[in-house]
């Protein structure tokens, strides 16, 4: 499930696309975005951390996108935000975990549903970015 957090990214992550070439305050973003200002702060330092926006300090700073808003992808803005795509540790390709109480995972019939409903999933967010989003 989708959480409050990876909205608030994603919504804020819109604004700043919106805004080319303009480095945004965060009360702005916030504003624009609908979501609450200190929450945000602590959602565009883990956007800035991994690389997804920059920010610049003084009067007339604030935060823009570091990348274009075609090469950002709605996938790994989750990943960044909620962490892996997949239901299970045992279906995650970048967090994967054998679980605690599989017997054999090559016929874990959970496992198999599992791995699908992540590709799918996979398959829809790591093929959309924030411009397309955007239309």
């Amino acid at each position: 499930m989708l959480s409050m957090k990876a909205k608030y990214a994603i919504r804020a992550l819109i604004v700043l696309a919106k805004n080319p070439n303009k480095t945004l305050q965060t009360k702005t973003i916030a504003k624009d975005a609908d979501a609450p200002q200190k929450f945000l702060e602590t959602i565009l330092l883990d956007l800035k951390n991994h690389g997804i926006v920059a920010s610049k300090r003084g009067v007339f700073g604030g935060y823009y996108l570091s990348h274009a808003p075609k090469d950002i992808l709605v996938g790994n803005i989750i990943r960044i935000i909620d962490g892996p795509l997949a239901p299970i540790r045992c279906a995650s390709i970048t967090a994967y975990q054998k679980c605690d109480d599989c017997v054999d995972e090559k016929t874990c019939e959970i496992r198999k549903v599992m791995l699908e409903v992540r590709n799918a999933i996979s398959g829809v967010l790591d093929d959309r970015s924030l411009a397309e989003m955007m239309q």
